[in-house]
This record gives structure tokens, C-alpha cells and sequence, in this order.
């Protein structure tokens, strides 16, 4: 990392010329990439990917850049440079590389995702082992009674206890009762905690494919025939030749018509739905979805609602779904999208390269399903 790299050599014009002008302004300050990310508290391997041209930085990062060299050299850069630099940015962040602050929120998410699958990994390691502490417990319980039993049988005459001072029936019974009531408290709470796991593992499998797809060229937000033939990987290839198909379900046309120009230049095939009984019926179609986009709160049937059917249905359940939201990151909101069926949970206002990292990984998975024989 201290020295630069070459420039990625799959990057379009504009990722390129932003890159170059970059590398340019770096090579004024004559330090290394290294050095210069311990200067900012920044990590080298981010630096060194904005300056190879495979992640285009937040435009603070050019602003640090640019008062760096200013205080080097002791004059600021002039207004036309920055204007210059400031639209070669604007260009490449339109252009085939995602915004760093897209990548970031995808590796956030698998942060969080990640520490999720810890914690409940380690809270169904405590109820197990809770688990079969109260089943064991039972077990010497059933043992002391069948010492009672044979007490009972030998002397027919007297209910006294064994002489161990291990308590009367009725306290052997009580703790019975309650120990099996704690059984089934616990089987209930590992059983979710089980899913939390399951849930949580599979996200994080999903948000590494996403992530590397985001952290390659992408086609710009145009149509997918203007992306360079070098950006195309082999699931984009087929996918020209076999379209796949997604479903989008939001009850508001904006928001329908925003989701198909974000996903336009990806060339799947976008099928809108304004209503949950609308989703359904969509479904009937013989040549499947690969990823549905659906909307939270709608009216007469929200999402929650209309997943519970669309999984119900053998030929729908294993589409992937993706809750789209105006409302918080209220665990409980997040986790009965999951228990509904969902694989993904956006929050609005969504950013443009996440939903199209998101829906290329599910695309990429639909179509490597398909090609399974």
C-alpha cells in the first residue's frame, strides 16, 4: 500500500479521467498511500482503491485532498481546477464505478449482519445449554420418583419419603411442573433464536455477493447495451440472451416509476404491480420472477400480508423478496419482514447502486439456479 498502484483496466472514460486527475493531485503531496491514510485516519486499502479508479471517493475526500496540497504549497487551487475536478467526479459517479458511500452502507450492512449471526449464535449456545441443564434436572427428578415407587411397593403401608430429606411429593411434583414449563419456554426461544441464526447466515452470504458485485464496474444508469463489452461478466452475458424478470409492488406510481428507471440499465425484464392483490395475480405468470421489490405499507394488503401468500404458494415461495420501507430500523419492523419471508430489508430513501447491487445478486443467482441442470 505505499506505493500507487496501476489504474484498474477495466474502467470506463470518465472513471478513468476522474482516477487520473486523482493520482495527479496525490503525486503533488509526495507521500506515500499509507502514510497519507495514517494522516487522514483513513484505512490504505480504501485510499489506494480510490486512487486505482476502482471506487470513486465522496467528494470530501477530493476537498481533504485539495487543502492538503494547499497547505503544502502554500496557495489554494484555483476555482476553475476545482470546477474541473468537481465535474470529472460528477461524471465518474454516473459512470460504471458505485459511489464508495453505496459500498460502505453494503459493507455496514454485513457488519451488522455479521454481528447478528455472532450474538444469536451465542444466545442459542446459552439456551441450549440452559436447555439441557432443566432436561437433566427432570431426568433427576424422574429418577427420585421411581426411588419413591419402589419404597411405596416394598412397604404398601407408608407414603414417607426416603429418609435423604429430598422433600415431600407434592415438592417433587411442583418442581417438576415448573422445570418442564422452563422446557417449553426454552424450546420455544431456541427455536426463533435458531432462526435468527439461519436468517442472519443466509444474509450475510447475500450481502458478500452483493458487495462484489458493487465493488466491480456495474453498467452506468443508462441501458446495459452502452456498458463496455470488458464490463459484461458471464451472468450479464446470458441474462441478454434470457432476460430475467422482476417484480416491483409499491402502491404509489412515483415510487414504481423511480424503482424501473434505477433498474433500466440493468436489462431485466421490470414488471409492476400497484397492490398487493395486483403482486398476486402477477405471479400467475408461467415464466417466474428472479427477486420481487415489495412495499411495506400498502393499503387493504400490506407487504407482510402478501408475502405470507406469495410463500404459501409452492411455485412463488422460493422467490427472493426485498421489503422496501419508509419506516425505521425498528428491529421487531425487520425481523417480521424476515419471519414473512423476506431475504432483504431496504429503508427509504434507498440509493440507487444499493437496489441495483442487490437486485444483479439476486439476478445472478436466479440465472446460476436456472442454468443448474
Amino acid at each position: 500500500m505505499g506505493e500507487l498502484r496501476p489504474l484498474a483496466e477495466e474502467l470506463d472514460d470518465d472513471c478513468r479521467a476522474f482516477a487520473q486527475a486523482l493520482r495527479t493531485l496525490f503525486a503533488g503531496l509526495g507521500v506515500s498511500v499509507r502514510r497519507y491514510a495514517a494522516r487522514r485516519y483513513r484505512d490504505a486499502g480504501t485510499v489506494s482503491r480510490y486512487l486505482g479508479g476502482t471506487r470513486v471517493p465522496p467528494w470530501e475526500f477530493v476537498v481533504e485532498l485539495f487543502a492538503d496540497l494547499a497547505a503544502d504549497h502554500g496557495a489554494p487551487a484555483t476555482p476553475l481546477t476545482l470546477e474541473r475536478v468537481r465535474e470529472l467526479h460528477r461524471l465518474a459517479v454516473q459512470g460504471g464505478v458505485p459511489p464508495a458511500d453505496g459500498v460502505q452502507v453494503l459493507q455496514q450492512q454485513l457488519a451488522d449482519a455479521d454481528r447478528e449471526a455472532r450474538r444469536a449464535t451465542a444466545q442459542e449456545d446459552v439456551l441450549g445449554d440452559a436447555l439441557l441443564d432443566r432436561q437433566h434436572r427432570i431426568a433427576d427428578l424422574e429418577v427420585r420418583f421411581s426411588l419413591l415407587e419402589s419404597q411405596w411397593l416394598a412397604e404398601r403401608t407408608s407414603t414417607q419419603l426416603p429418609p435423604d430429606g429430598s422433600g415431600s411429593v407434592d415438592d417433587l411434583l411442583a418442581e417438576r411442573r415448573r422445570l418442564e414449563s422452563q422446557v417449553r419456554t426454552l424450546e420455544t426461544e431456541l427455536e426463533e433464536t435458531r432462526l435468527r441464526v439461519m436468517l442472519a447466515e443466509s444474509r450475510c452470504d447475500v450481502l458478500e455477493r452483493q458487495l462484489a458485485i458493487a465493488e466491480g464496474p456495474l453498467p452506468a444508469l443508462g441501458t446495459i447495451e452502452q456498458a463496455p463489452a470488458a464490463v459484461l461478466a458471464p451472468p450479464a452475458e446470458a441474462m441478454l440472451r434470457n432476460p430475467a424478470r422482476i417484480l416491483i409492488v409499491d402502491d404509489k406510481q412515483p415510487n414504481l416509476l423511480a424503482l424501473e428507471a434505477v433498474l433500466a440499465g440493468l436489462g431485466h425484464e421490470v414488471v409492476t404491480a400497484d397492490s398487493g392483490q395486483a403482486a398476486l395475480k402477477a405471479l400467475l405468470d408461467s415464466e417466474g420472477f428472479a427477486v420481487i421489490l415489495l412495499d411495506v405499507q400498502m393499503p387493504d394488503m400490506d407487504g407482510y400480508e402478501t408475502a405470507l401468500h406469495i410463500k404459501r404458494r409452492a411455485r412463488t415461495r422460493n422467490i427472493p423478496i426485498v421489503f422496501l420501507t419508509a419506516m425505521d430500523h425498528d428491529p421487531a419492523h425487520i425481523f417480521r419482514g424476515y419471519t414473512a419471508g423476506a431475504v432483504d430489508y431496504l429503508v427509504k430513501p434507498f440509493d440507487p447502486w444499493i437496489i441495483r447491487a442487490k437486485v444483479e445478486a439476486f439476478v445472478q443467482m436466479h440465472l446460476e439456479a436456472r442454468a443448474t441442470p
